[in-house]
């Protein structure tokens, strides 16, 4: 049997920007990206903080440092300055789950990464 894990997240990471007029998405610091072990079009849900919204979309990457932002339909669920969590899940053998630990990233107020 296989379920769904959490396999890696960013936690608290600051919105820098939502652009409604992009096709959708979410852009994300390609070095965030790298440390949180995430691909570029991989799916991931947002957990926003500070209203309670959650929601899926895919990764984009940004060669903007400290980026994070929620683009298309997204946009309007997250503000500048909101705080969200970024989650990826991955789908493993029940056995593999039970010893599998993921890939936390936790950051500062500008979206650097912490120790």
């Amino acid at each position: 049997m296989n379920i769904d894990v959490m396999i890696s997240k960013i936690h608290r990471a600051k919105v820098t920007d939502a652009d409604l007029n992009y096709v959708g998405s979410i852009s994300i610091d390609v070095n965030l990206m790298k440390e949180a072990n995430l691909l570029e079009y991989q799916k991931v849900d947002i957990v926003n903080i500070n209203n309670g919204e959650r929601f899926s979309t895919y990764v984009i990457k940004s060669d903007k440092k400290g980026e994070i932002c929620l683009n298309g339909a997204a946009a309007r669920k997250v503000c500048k300055d909101d705080l969200v969590i970024i989650i990826a899940y991955g789908s493993m053998d029940y056995n593999e789950a039970k010893t599998f630990k993921p890939k936390i990233v936790h950051v500062d107020e500008n979206n650097e990464i912490k120790g």
